[in-house]
C-alpha cells in the first residue's frame, strides 16, 4: 500500500513536473517507523510503547518548532503537529498500560498517559488535550469490548465524518450558522486554502496539479505572510495535487492500518487504543498539516507497528486472567 502511494506520487510528479520528495519522505518515515515498531513490539511489548510515549512527550516539550503559539511565532500547522505528537504519546502510554501485567506498572503507565494530557493543557494545545482525553476514554472502555470489529468500524466512521466535514466547509454546503462557527475555529485563511484546493481538485480530477505545486495555483497561499505551499488538509492536498486516485490511496492506507489492528494477535484493548490514537491523528490531519512533520509520520508508523507486533512471549488476555498469544478479531 505504501509502495502504491509512493509510485503514484512519482507518476503525477513526472507528468506535471511536480516535487514528490515530501510524499516520498512521509512514506519512508511511516514504513521505517512501522518496521521498527514491529521489531521492538515483538521484543519489548511494554517497554517499547512506553519509550515511544516518553520520546513523544519530550519532543513536544523540547522542540520549539512543535510548540503552538501566535502565528508570528509558529507558522500555520505547527499546533496540529504538536497535538498529533501528544496524541500518539498518549496512545503509546495507554497501549503499554494495557499490555502490562503488574497492577503497579499499569497504574504508572496510566499516570504517564494522564501526564501527556496535562502537558497538552500546559502547552496550550486545546486540540491535543481533547484528543488525548478521547484516547484515554477509549482505552478505559476498550476492556469491556469483546469483539473489536464493530469498534474498528466506528473508528473508520469517525475519521470519515471529520473528512466529510472538511469537504463540506470547503464546498460551502454547511448552513450559515455552522459555516460561521467553523470559520471562527479554523480561521478564514485556512478555509480559503481549502477552497482553492477543492477548485483545483475539480479542475484536475484525474491526476491533480502535481505534488508540491499547490502554491503555484492558490491565490490564498500566495497571499500568506508565511507561505508553506500546503492547503493544511491531507485530504484536500491529495485531491488537489494527486487527484482522486491520490485520495483513494490515502484512504486505503488508513483503512489498511485499521485492518491490521482488527487482525492483530494483540489483546483487543491494545488494538482499540492504538486505533483511537491513529484515528485522532487522521482527524487532525484532515483539518491541518500534521502529516507534513516527520515526527508525526514516524510516530504513526511506530504506534501501528507496536500495536500489530506479535510478542515473542505470551501476553495476558483483556481480563489479565489467562495467557494470550493470539486474539480472534
Amino acid at each position: 500500500m505504501l509502495g502504491a502511494c509512493a509510485t503514484w506520487s512519482l507518476i503525477t510528479g513526472t507528468l506535471h513536473d511536480g516535487r514528490p520528495e515530501g510524499v516520498l519522505l512521509a512514506v519512508l518515515a511511516v514504513a521505517a517507523g512501522y518496521a521498527t515498531g514491529r521489531i521492538c513490539g515483538a521484543l519489548l511489548p511494554v517497554a517499547a510503547p512506553c519509550a515511544g510515549a516518553l520520546a513523544g512527550l519530550g519532543l513536544a516539550l523540547a522542540v520549539p518548532g512543535l510548540v503552538p503559539g501566535p502565528q508570528f511565532a509558529a507558522p500555520l500547522g505547527h499546533a496540529g503537529a504538536t497535538a498529533a505528537v501528544l496524541t500518539l504519546s498518549a496512545g503509546a502510554a495507554c497501549c503499554a498500560a494495557r499490555a502490562a501485567s503488574a497492577p503497579a506498572l499499569r497504574l504508572a503507565l496510566g499516570a504517564l498517559a494522564v501526564a501527556v494530557a496535562v502537558a497538552a493543557a500546559v502547552l496550550g494545545s486545546a486540540l491535543g488535550l481533547v484528543c488525548c482525553g478521547a484516547v484515554l476514554l477509549v482505552s478505559l472502555a476498550a476492556g469491556r469490548v469483546r469483539r473489536r470489529g464493530a469498534a474498528v468500524a466506528g473508528l473508520a466512521v469517525a475519521a470519515a465524518g471529520v473528512a466529510g466535514l472538511a469537504w463540506a466547509v470547503a464546498a460551502r454546503v454547511l448552513p450559515d450558522g455552522l459555516a460561521l462557527s467553523a470559520e471562527g475555529q479554523l480561521t478564514r485563511h485556512r478555509i480559503e486554502l481549502w477552497r482553492d484546493a477543492l477548485r483545483l481538485a475539480h479542475r484536475n480530477t484525474g491526476l491533480g496539479v502535481g505534488p508540491g505545486r499547490f502554491v503555484e495555483f492558490s491565490p490564498a497561499a500566495a497571499q500568506s505572510l508565511q507561505p508553506d505551499g500546503k492547503p493544511h488538509s491531507a485530504l484536500l492536498q491529495q485531491a488537489a495535487e494527486q487527484g482522486l486516485t491520490g485520495v483513494l490511496l490515502l484512504a486505503a492506507a488508513y483503512g489498511w492500518l485499521l485492518h491490521a489492528l482488527w487482525r492483530t494477535a494483540r489483546p483487543t484493548p491494545v488494538a482499540l487504543t492504538a486505533g483511537a490514537a491513529l484515528t485522532a491523528v487522521a482527524a487532525i490531519a484532515a483539518v491541518g498539516n500534521a502529516l507534513s512533520f516527520t515526527a508525526v509520520t514516524v510516530g504513526v508508523g511506530l504506534l501501528a507497528g507496536t500495536a500489530t507486533a506479535r510478542p515473542l512471549a505470551e501476553e495476558p488476555g483483556p481480563s489479565g486472567a489467562e495467557p494470550r498469544s493470539r486474539a480472534a478479531p
